[in-house]
């Protein structure tokens, strides 16, 4: 199309539903019998589906016309020539009957709302008028109801049966002749006899209650008698308080614990008859007391209506103070949230292990309502004076003394799946970091004390508590009694002397060359950056909750560096070794297969090393084997590398039936007692 083709405006039509220009014009012009034409006269002869289909047959011969144009062009048509324009007057004429047949939709569409409008209205009128019949059967049913269900004061006297009106009462008042055929004198007959019983029971109800006033002062008075009994029972008692230390029976003492523990919440008061139970019947040396503010436990367990009845006025000023305040931000707001779901029952419990050696073990549980949980938190007494040694200082931490427990029993985290959801209300992202100071919830103090969040056990409550206390109580003085051992062999590690006891001397030869001359403890970050522990990271035998140390053995110019992995759970989970060697160069066990080996006999065999149960010298026996390893090691090594003549280094001082077995040449290095030789597994 030329630019002059576009440039022309399209004429503006002026619609109206009344008529075209001419059809106004005739009419102006002295109303002259004209034919007009009107689109809405002819809407009515015209059909839809008919216009319908001529409005596809015109859109495909529009597309089919624009085709042609498109073709005329593309073969280098001018514009102007007569096919183009012929072309175009058709297109023009196919425009015409598209914007007819838009204009005849239009038209239909606002016939259609109109019709439909015109029927709403009906149906609303219609509407309106059944409403109106309905309202009037409602109001007509409510005044049949209520005159159906008016009730007389007598229909609310419960009355007797009228077979039993006829058998108790008297003829005077029953009537029989007059009252059996008659519903309103029988009525009337009942309702005198209704009198007259209650009169009778008016008379009844007085005498009872002059006995009753008889009692009661016979009851004040014996009352009376037994307070005046107080005095000297309290005496009595209190003279018997030396008897009672003497014999082991603080009766008194048990009388006032047993009062406060009214107070207690349900688990922690499971703990205490169970704790109490264990302590009397297997260990006598247990105790269990009751700690924190009794008050403030009433007030927790008096019922909400009491201390509304109890505010004073004071408070209620209190509170229209408070309003006028300014309102809390949102921070405060979720602040002040948290601190009422960690919030702790004002009452705790403790309870004391005692050790042979006199050391003590104390158990604090506490119990936080709002999360449902139990936490614990501990503390050792001992008899001696432990801060000598340096290395020892994570082991009676109370942070991770009972960590592990029993198996992957960490107690970062609470046991009960309820609060994840209630953490997240409040903004709490995990529950170790208010363990320091709220105590950490093992899932043995969950047992303890009755409580199950698991579908693992069918046992509740004291059930669940018992099948779990006395085992647990074990391995809480156990793992006390293997901190303290350890605690006593870090101190002679670190002035390099290794404790073997005499049961166990048996196990190694009578001199031992190699000796220790470093043992220190380290991070769990120092530990993994260590080169020659990197296969035990991979292999996932590492916790953070370790306890992590480096042990030096040397002898001469040999230096053996072991990387000491310590179990929470020791002695039941062996310490794990990791060995490096820088004699000659640097070797490792995995790059050397006699290092391997010797780390294979102190990590494997624990049944030689354990010595007498419970094991707490396994420790110490794992390093003094490597120190004989590493002596068979040396004499044997350098008895092959150095063929020179004349003294050397590591002279062979350890009797062997073979020196080397194998491709790798692995030494010998299981001792045989008694005969005193060393030989390959």
């Amino acid at each position: 199309m030329s630019s002059d083709a576009v440039k022309k405006r399209k004429p503006k039509v002026i619609r109206n539903e009344e008529g075209t220009p001419e059809t106004k014009r005739g009419r102006a012009e002295g109303e002259q019998d004209v034919l007009v034409y009107h689109e809405e006269v002819e809407l009515e002869g015209r059909d839809p589906q008919q216009d319908y289909l001529l409005y596809k047959d015109t859109c495909a011969a529009l597309a089919k016309l624009m085709a042609e144009i498109q073709e005329l062009k593309s073969s280098g048509a001018k514009v102007g020539s007569v096919e183009m324009e012929e072309r175009r007057r058709q297109c023009s004429v196919h425009f015409i009957t598209l914007k007819k047949l838009n204009r005849l939709a239009h038209m239909r569409l606002k016939k259609g709302r109109d019709q439909t409008h015109e029927a709403k209205q009906r149906v609303d009128v219609l509407h309106l008028q059944l409403q109106n019949l309905l309202y009037e059967v409602m109001h007509l049913q409510k005044e049949i109801n209520k005159c159906l269900e008016f009730k007389s004061q007598h229909e609310e006297i419960e009355l007797v049966s009228e077979e039993e009106f006829f058998q108790e009462a008297p003829a005077e008042i029953s009537r029989p002749h007059v009252t059996r055929d008659d519903h309103h004198q029988l009525t009337l007959a009942r309702l005198d006899w209704e009198l007259e019983q209650r009169k009778r029971l008016a008379e009844q109800y007085k005498m009872s209650l002059a006995r009753k006033e008889k009692i009661h002062k016979a009851i004040e008075q014996k009352r009376e008698y037994l307070s005046s009994l107080q005095p000297g029972l309290q005496n009595i008692m209190q003279a018997s308080l030396p008897v009672q230390e003497c014999l082991s029976m603080p009766f008194e003492q048990m009388q006032k614990q047993a009062e406060v523990a009214r107070h207690l919440p349900p688990p922690l008061y499971v703990l205490l008859v169970q704790a109490a139970a264990y302590g009397q019947a297997c260990d006598k040396t247990l105790s269990a007391s009751i700690s924190g503010d009794v008050d403030e436990a009433k007030a927790l367990s008096r019922p909400p209506e009491d201390s509304q009845d109890d505010e004073s006025d004071s408070d209620a000023e209190e509170e229209q103070q408070n309003t006028k305040r300014r309102r809390a931000t949102v921070g405060v707001q979720l602040d002040d949230k948290r601190k009422e779901m960690l919030r702790r029952h004002p009452l705790s419990l403790c309870v004391d292990l005692k050790c042979k050696d006199g050391s003590v073990l104390h158990l604090f549980f506490y119990y936080l309502m709002n999360l449902n949980i139990l936490t614990v938190k501990t503390k050792v007494s001992t008899t001696t004076d432990l801060s000598g040694a340096v290395s020892a200082g994570e082991l009676l931490n109370s942070e991770s003394l009972l960590n592990c427990l029993y198996a992957s029993d960490h107690g970062q985290e609470t046991p009960n799946p309820t609060n994840r959801y209630q953490f997240d209300k409040v903004g709490i992202t995990t529950f170790a970091d208010y363990v320091s100071d709220l105590g950490h919830p093992y899932v043995w103090v969950q047992k303890l004390g009755g409580l199950q969040f698991s579908s693992d056990s069918e046992l509740m409550g004291s059930a669940l508590s018992a099948s779990h206390m006395e085992r647990t109580m074990k391995l809480l003085q156990g793992r006390l009694q293997a901190r303290l051992a350890l605690h006593k062999q870090f101190s002679s590690l670190e002035h390099s002397i290794i404790p073997v006891s005499g049961e166990c001397q048996h196990l190694f030869p009578a001199k031992v060359v190699s000796g220790l001359t470093r043992w220190t403890m380290m991070s769990y970050q120092e530990f993994t950056e260590l080169g020659f522990v990197q296969h035990v990271l991979k292999a996932g035998l590492l916790r953070e909750t370790d306890l992590f140390f480096m042990a030096v053995v040397e002898r001469g110019t040999a230096r053996l560096l072991a990387a000491v992995v310590v179990n929470p759970r020791y002695p039941e989970v062996m310490p794990l070794f990791s060995l490096s060697l820088h004699w000659k160069g640097e070797r490792s066990g995995r790059t050397e297969d006699n290092l391997r080996a010797m780390e294979s006999e102190v990590n494997v065999f624990r049944a030689e090393l354990q010595g007498p149960r419970p094991g707490f010298q396994l420790l110490t026996n794992q390093i003094q084997r490597l120190c004989v390893c590493l002596d068979v090691y040396l004499e044997m090594e350098s008895q092959v590398c150095d063929g020179s003549e004349g003294p050397k280094e590591f002279p062979r001082e350890k009797m062997c039936l073979r020196t080397a077995r194998g491709p790798s040449r692995l030494k010998p290095f299981k001792y045989n007692h008694p005969q005193g030789f060393f030989s390959h597994r």
